[in-house]
């Protein structure tokens, strides 16, 4: 039995305390308000607060690694390294490509993560397929001439046993010909769909939602915006409580009072996601998103050669501290980076400090920075222990 106590938690979205967590077999067994509790292996922390682990559910990639060209050690270097920004779990994101390369990047993600499934390693959820079945009209940084129509016989490549079973998740376009019907047969594999680079209109995104979809892609970004007539996709997210809402807070894709009002309106629907590429957590250089050459500018903000915004160079923790540190409520904040994206995901044993749920935790100072990271219970990062690690920034 393990034993982490602190003087506040973030409970059920809000915080309480001093309380203690007791940990079993990797997994959280009671939360303790006593005091009385005592062991061995019992880690009391007189300061900062504890949360569950960061659940990142768009990563392209990060600290130097673009996961659609990694090799396991890549794999293994991401992973490690999104641990001392108090990500748990991430769910790894494959841009627009030849529906060939999709498959096998899929596959691939499959044959790694079972390596990944050790002490020290954020936890891979599942595949995120961002494309191919995307609006040439809101393309973003994908390549238009990749894009297909969600035809019957593309998704029956794309669902065939050995990529269904890793695929988690998949953004697309309703509007398209065959998009609502591609709807249907995605949820009723188990896909969570996720509107996005979609010029769909405001009817067009409720028959998605009747449909089976759950989320809009990064909000306001390669999407019909919202408009005083014609609400668009972000308009009708906003208003339909059966979307969650993926924000990127970088304050960079959507400016700080925009994302405000997004978490006043629909925070409890609010899952944050950093949408990192190669370029995250690394200084200011070249990189590649899915085999496309990204400069970070000095704005932070990675850019493909047309100029395009081509993901993030985000951290999720930073994000954090970016969306308080413009007003918005650390517990909402932290529940947005926590619980939502895991029940995104229909994953009620992650992201919460509860009973049963995995005991992938961290301990933050109270200006909202990772001290400690836990995944299963089991130590992956230590702020002063690590500090020297090459590749674990600070």
């Amino acid at each position: 039995m393990k034993i982490v106590s602190a003087p506040r938690l973030l409970v059920g979205g809000r915080f309480t305390g001093p309380a203690s967590l007791v940990i079993e077999d990797g997994t959280v067994v009671e939360i303790d308000a006593t005091g009385s509790l005592d062991g061995p292996e019992h880690a009391r922390f007189a300061d900062g607060f504890l949360t569950a682990g960061l659940v990142d559910i768009q990563v392209n990639g990060g600290f130097g690694v673009d996961l659609a060209a990694a090799d396991e050690t890549g794999w293994a270097h991401l992973a490690h390294c999104l641990t001392a920004h108090g990500v748990t779990a991430f769910q790894p994101t494959f841009i627009t490509a030849p529906v060939d390369e999709l498959r096998a990047a899929v596959r691939r993600a499959a044959k790694v993560r079972p390596a990944l499934d050790a002490p020290g390693f954020a936890r891979v959820l599942g595949v995120h397929l961002e494309g191919p079945f995307l609006s040439p009209s809101q393309s973003g940084v994908h390549e238009p001439a990749l894009m297909r129509l969600p035809t019957p016989r593309t998704l029956d490549a794309l669902l065939t046993q050995d990529v269904a079973e890793t695929l988690t998740m998949m953004t697309l376009a309703p509007e398209l010909d065959g998009g609502i019907d591609a709807v249907r047969r995605l949820a009723a594999a188990g896909t969570v769909v996720s509107v996005g680079h979609s010029d769909a209109t405001a009817e067009q995104t409720r028959a998605a939602a009747d449909a089976g979809a759950t989320m809009v892609t990064h909000i306001f970004n390669a999407q019909r915006g919202l408009q005083h007539r014609e609400p668009g996709v972000a308009g009708q997210a906003l208003d339909d409580d059966r979307y969650y809402i993926g924000l990127i807070p970088d304050l960079l894709h959507v400016a700080p009072s925009v994302c405000r009002l997004v978490m006043s309106v629909a925070a409890h629907r609010v899952a944050l996601v950093s949408d990192a590429t190669a370029a995250a957590g690394m200084p200011p250089g070249r990189y590649e998103l899915g085999g496309q050459v990204v400069d970070v500018s000095p704005d932070g903000l990675p850019r493909n050669g047309d100029g395009r915004i081509a993901g993030s160079a985000l951290c999720l923790d930073i994000g954090v501290r970016n969306l308080v540190g413009v007003g918005c409520g650390p517990a909402a904040v932290l529940d947005a980076a926590t619980r939502v994206p895991a029940d995104v995901l229909g994953r009620s044993d992650l992201g919460r400090l509860a009973p049963g749920a995995q005991a992938d935790l961290v301990w933050w100072s109270e200006d909202l920075r990772v001290r400690r990271t836990w995944i299963g219970g089991d130590l992956a990062y230590d702020a002063e222990r690590d500090a020297a690690v090459a590749g674990i920034p600070r």
